[in-house]
Order: C-alpha cells, then structure tokens, then sequence
C-alpha cells in the first residue's frame, strides 16, 4: 500500500490506492470527536452522559494519531515537505485561531488573538506539526517507541511545559503517533488482512474488550467522577496540576497510554473492512474536525445543555445530533466551500527554486 498525505491528521485526502479501512476508521474516529465534544456540558451534572465521554475520551484521540502516525514517513524534510507543514498545517492554524478570535469577540466579546494558545480543536493541528518535526529524529533511535513513552511521562512532572503551541498535549500523545508509524514497518495490518479468515474470534475479542472498559466505566463512574478522570485523557495539565503530585503519578499515564492502545486496537479491529456507505465520508474528516466546534460552540456557551437538560433522551438526541453533523459536514458541498480556508493553496507565499521561474521575470511587453 502507497499513500501520499495530504491534510493533518486525517490523512490521506488523495492516495495512489486508497483503502476503505482507512476511510472508515477516520470518518468513526472524527464522529467521535464530535460526540465527545457535544456531550462535555452534560457531564457535569448527568452521570450517564460522563459514562459516553469517559468511554470515548480513553482513547479517541490516540486512535487519530495512530492513524496519523501510520502514513507517516521519517524522511529528512526536503522542500516539498516543509511546503506542506506550512500549507497543511500552519496556514489552516492561522485562519482558522483568526475565525476563532473573532467569533469569541462576537459572543463573549472577548479581546485578545493568542495564536501561542490554540482555541478548542486546534491544538492538534500544532500537535501534528511537532510529530512531524521530530519523527525524522526518532526514526534514528533504536527504541524510538519507547523513548516517546518515557517523554510522554517524563513530561507530567515539568510544570513549566503547558499547553502553549500545544506542547504538552503533543508530548502526551506523541507515543500513539509513533505507535501508528511502527505499525506500518512493522506490517501489522497485512497480518490483520492475513488471518482475516480468523476475524470472527479477533472482533469478538475486541467487543469484549471494549464491553470491559464501558464495564469498568459504569461501575466505577462516582469514583471516575471524584478524581476528575477525564483531565487525564486530555494529556495536557501537569500531574501536579491534575493533583497528583506523587512521584507514582507517571504510573498512571502509563497505565492510560497502555488503556488506549489496547481500545484503540479493538476499535480498529471493529472498523469494516471493505467498502461502506461511510467511506466516502473519510475523505472530508479535516473539514468536520475543524469546522463541527462552530456548530457545538453555541450550545455549550449558551448553558442550553444544562440542569434538566441532562436527561438519557437529551443525551441520546445530542449523540444522533452529532453524528448527523458528521455526516453533514462530509458533503462535497462543504468541502467546495471551505476548502479555501481549510485546505488552503498558498502558492504566492513561497519563493521560486532555481528550476521554478519567477513571478517577476520574464520579457516585458511595453
């Protein structure tokens, strides 16, 4: 399998031969994301609705950056790839933090453009720049896997490395997107495709899995609540930050990084195969990750998902909600729209190569 990445994070938006599974799995990774962030205001005062985030958030976004991580190449940046961190990455960052500034002017009248502090969603897009500078690096280490777990708890005792240019939360994560690179070397899904026939007994394992953690996350969820359990999944605050200032407090994020790599596989090993009525939707998972916080952004400013708006059938409307806004926002329509501002082509930003002719040459006609 070839594929060339083309949108952060969500990759690839053109391949020389696409795979449905990739597909798949990015359009469920990102309906979850916007699952995850239509439900966050229930949870303060709905137990149920803190059983949906907690299930979600144990390892979502880790999957998206196995995804990531798997087309992925260390390669030494040439010029064709730092053109791409610059137009995939940067330029989107900055119009969309612009947006963002002047939405939150409008509706809290808010006055300050930060871009060191990535509003809401975007801090994954700076989180993907990081894994894209440093992977060359650690692609020269022996254990480059490990060395980005140790980082990624090594990183919950500085409490001067924060969320600026999403340091922190890229660290964090930063084992998952190695994890996703060293699956492709290592060939794990062509021996998934290779026992296909044993696929049967595998998902069941996986439901099994996944059915242990709801499990674990239901029985528990007062205890879960009182430790304020999902700051840790957001892998951001430091753990004296998170109250945890004992020296064991590493061992927790292990113990979580492990957690959502196992999840992660059984939710990978769950996403169909082969050709389905969302596969076309996987080609749009930048444009509905980016652009869903404006929809939800009204609801959870607004305190409409609140006090007797907590109950099982708002919680169950909001999840149909969300998944319909994921849908939505896959349209070809939308992406003709907005491709401008999410897939930018900022070609006037760059100077010619001594092979490209420039802008500013040339015969004049008088």
């Amino acid at each position: 399998m070839t594929a060339t990445t083309s949108s952060p994070g969500f990759p690839p938006a053109a391949v020389k031969e696409r795979v449905p599974f990739w597909d798949n799995a990015r359009f469920l990774c990102v309906t979850l994301v916007v699952i995850g962030h239509g439900t966050q205001r229930l949870t303060a005062d709905s137990n149920n609705a803190l059983i949906v985030y907690l299930f979600i958030y144990a390892f979502h976004m880790p999957a998206f950056a196995v995804i990531s991580g798997y087309f992925s190449r260390p390669r030494a940046p040439d010029r064709r790839q730092m053109t791409k961190v610059i137009t995939d990455i940067i330029v989107p960052y900055v119009i969309m933090e612009t947006i963002w500034t002047f939405v939150q002017f409008l509706v809290e009248g808010k006055q300050e453009f930060n871009p060191t502090k990535p509003s809401w969603t975007l801090w994954f897009l700076l989180a993907l720049g990081i894994f894209r500078l440093v992977l060359p690096y650690l692609a020269l280490l022996r254990y480059p896997l490990l060395v980005a777990v140790i980082l990624s708890i090594g990183v919950g005792y500085m409490n001067n490395v924060d969320s600026t240019f999403s340091l922190s939360r890229a660290i964090g994560i930063l084992p998952f997107f190695v994890l996703g690179w060293k699956a492709n070397e290592w060939g794990w899904v062509d021996r998934w495709r290779a026992v296909a026939r044993h696929g049967a007994a595998i998902r069941a394992c996986a439901i099994i899995v996944l059915v242990a953690w709801l499990t674990v996350v239901v029985t528990n969820i007062e205890l879960w609540r009182s430790i304020d359990l999902r700051f840790w999944f957001f892998y951001e605050d430091s753990y004296a930050g998170l109250g945890e200032s004992e020296w064991w407090a590493g061992l927790v994020r292990l113990g979580l990084i492990a957690l959502a790599a196992i999840l992660t596989a059984a939710f990978l090993v769950l996403v169909p195969r082969g050709e389905t009525w969302i596969t076309d939707f996987g080609r749009s998972t930048m444009y509905v990750y980016l652009l869903h916080s404006f929809l939800l952004y009204p609801l959870r400013e607004t305190g409409v998902l609140s006090d007797e708006h907590t109950s099982a059938v708002w919680l169950l409307s909001m999840i149909f909600a969300c998944i319909a806004i994921s849908i939505a926002l896959s349209a070809p329509i939308v992406r003709r729209v907005f491709r401008p501002i999410v897939e930018p082509k900022p070609g006037w930003l760059f100077a010619p190569t001594d092979d490209e002719p420039s802008p500013t040459r040339g015969s004049r006609r008088t």
